[in-house]
Order: C-alpha cells, then sequence, then structure tokens
C-alpha cells in the first residue's frame, strides 16, 4: 500500500493527543476518519473536543465523523460502527486508542478506578475489534492497531501499577489473540508503544508535569510509526508488538523531541537500551 487515501478509519479516544495525531497524518492522504470519543463538551483543563478533532481533521484533507459515544458500552459501539459503514461505505482500519491510566499502587487504588480501566483499555479494545471484524473482512486490505506494550511477564511491570498493567496487557492480548484467529483472513492486528514517554495530558497530569513533557517526545512520532504499520500489506505483517522507534528506523527522530535539550524519558513497559 502506498497511501491510505480513501480508506476508512474508525478511532476511538481520538479528540486530542496521540489519537488525533494518527487521525490528521491519514487525513492528509485524504483518508476518511470516524472518531469515537466522549468528549463532546470542552474539559476545563484539558484541550479539544470531538468536533475539534473533527475541524483538523477536515483541514488536513480529510472527511471526518465525529460520534459521541463509550467504547464500554455495546450498542454504543455498535452504533458508532454502523454509522461508520453508512456514512463512507465500509471500514479498512481500526484504532484502538481509547485508554485510561491510574498508576497507584494495589492498595490505594480505588475499585472504581481498576473498572474503569479494565472497561476502556482491555473490554473496550475487545469490543470494538470483534465488532468491526464482518467489515473489515470485506477490505482490502484491513488493519486493526491497538496501542498497547509489547507482552513481557516481568515482575517490576506489575508489582507498581498492577491494575494499570493488567488492563494495558489484556489490550495487547486482544492484539495477540486476534491475530492468529484472523490470519488467514487477511486481517492484521498489531500493537504500537512509545519507548519515551510522549508529550499528552496524561503525561502532564498524571505522569509527571511539566518535566515530564519536556522530556517527552511528541505525538507525531506514534503518528508517523502508526501510519508506517496501517500502510504495510495486512497478510504480511501481523500479530507484532512495535515500538515507536524502531518502525521509524532510519529516520532523524530529533524532530520528535519535546524539547530540544531535555534528556528523554523512557517509558513503562519497555526495557532501556544497551
Amino acid at each position: 500500500m502506498s497511501d491510505l487515501g480513501g480508506k476508512t478509519l474508525l478511532v476511538s479516544g481520538g479528540s486530542r493527543g496521540i489519537g488525533l495525531a494518527i487521525a490528521v497524518k491519514a487525513a492528509a492522504d485524504g483518508a476518511n476518519v470516524a472518531l469515537l470519543a466522549k468528549t463532546a463538551e470542552p474539559h476545563p483543563k484539558l484541550a479539544g473536543t470531538i468536533y475539534t478533532a473533527a475541524e483538523e481533521i477536515e483541514a488536513a484533507g480529510g472527511k471526518a465523523l465525529p460520534i459521541v459515544g463509550d467504547v464500554r458500552d455495546e450498542a454504543s459501539v455498535e452504533s458508532a460502527v454502523a454509522q461508520t459503514v453508512e456514512r463512507f461505505g465500509g471500514i479498512d482500519v481500526v484504532v484502538n486508542n481509547a485508554s485510561a491510566i491510574d498508576l497507584s499502587d494495589p492498595e490505594s487504588l480505588a475499585m472504581k478506578k481498576y473498572d474503569l480501566m479494565q472497561d476502556i483499555n482491555a473490554r473496550g479494545s475487545f469490543l470494538l475489534s470483534r465488532t468491526c471484524v464482518p467489515h473489515l473482512r470485506q477490505a482490502s486490505n484491513p488493519h486493526v492497531l491497538t496501542l498497547s506494550p509489547p507482552l513481557a511477564m516481568d515482575p517490576k511491570w506489575f508489582s507498581q501499577h498492577l491494575a494499570y498493567t493488567m488492563s494495558k496487557y489484556g489490550m495487547s492480548m486482544v492484539t495477540f489473540g486476534m491475530a492468529e484467529r484472523y490470519k488467514d483472513e487477511g486481517i492484521a492486528f498489531n500493537s504500537l508503544w512509545p519507548r519515551t514517554l510522549i508529550a499528552t495530558a496524561a503525561v502532564e497530569f498524571i505522569v509527571g508535569g511539566e518535566e515530564a513533557m519536556k522530556r517527552s517526545r511528541t505525538p507525531a512520532i506514534m503518528a508517523d510509526a502508526a501510519y508506517a504499520i496501517l500502510t504495510r500489506d495486512s497478510r504480511e505483517f501481523s500479530g507484532n508488538f512495535c515500538i515507536d522507534d524502531e518502525i521509524l528506523d532510519g529516520v532523524d527522530l530529533d524532530r520528535y523531541k519535546a524539547s530540544p535539550d531535555a534528556e528523554l524519558q523512557i517509558d513503562i513497559f519497555v526495557e532501556e537500551k544497551a
């Protein structure tokens, strides 16, 4: 595949950050992008809504369909898929971007936060993926990309933020299981994770504030890495757990630094390079 022109993407949680960056990158090719997110109204601390995201997509050259919905709710997801197919005629790409994060230790984590992470991260990715499969079967180069880490049973990733790890690994298991299940049908399932922190609202407000933002890369690196995956042959590239800068091998990575002089901070679930 040379580009995403004329393709239809359904992106969960794409009103800002990495999801929006991926959507805008695809829109530059002339892609159709349906956004499934809850952010219909402006947030006092977070920039952007599903409608401002749609404006950015169309300004970049694509067609946008903002859908206010909840990836946790089966009827909402089914409606979003149906609306996308009705508007654009099918679905070529699914991006499981919606995610909740709470890095609390097991004893201090509120169970409602545990449920939220499991419902959005693991359940939501499973639900959206399986609901789209019948339509992906009709696509010429179908891809499902999930923003989740490599599966590594290292105790250090579980000991401090067990609930979050369980939920993100649940997303990765969707990739692992469905890649095998649908390989003969040519539907690609891959995961993508950043090597470093990415300058998003989650990093600013949950991980480490302004200092963490300086030590991050911009969402553009994830958008470019996602693009590189989604334009590959779905029958030849599936079941992979990709790290952004490895997919972009040979690219000048300095252009993605949020602060040119700051030392980058390695993200969780990723080992330091030797």
